[in-house]
């Protein structure tokens, strides 16, 4: 079971990257919106794998949490470009 958690911590840890550089490197906006959720969408299966490998429950709630502001956050982007924000597309 070490090998698998390793293994999915490793891709998760090498998307988290791309992830952070298409953030960086965005042409747009929404494009850095998207991977902003997508960083965030990482983070909490990151989080949600580490609460397996140690056990540790307490770690599930912080995921959950994190995965409710990353939503609300998602949602105050699309609503602020949605009614004219700044977009360089």
């Amino acid at each position: 079971m070490s090998i698998v958690i390793l293994f999915s911590l490793a891709l998760m840890s090498l998307a988290l990257c791309l992830a952070f550089a298409r953030l960086f490197r965005g042409p747009s906006l929404p494009d850095r919106v998207v991977a902003l959720e997508l960083f965030s969408s990482i983070l909490v299966g990151i989080i949600g794998v580490v609460a397996i490998a140690t056990d540790v429950a307490i770690l599930l709630d912080v995921a959950i949490v994190m995965a409710l502001m990353a939503f609300m956050a998602t949602i105050g982007f699309a609503r602020f470009l949605e009614r004219g924000g700044p977009r360089d597309d």
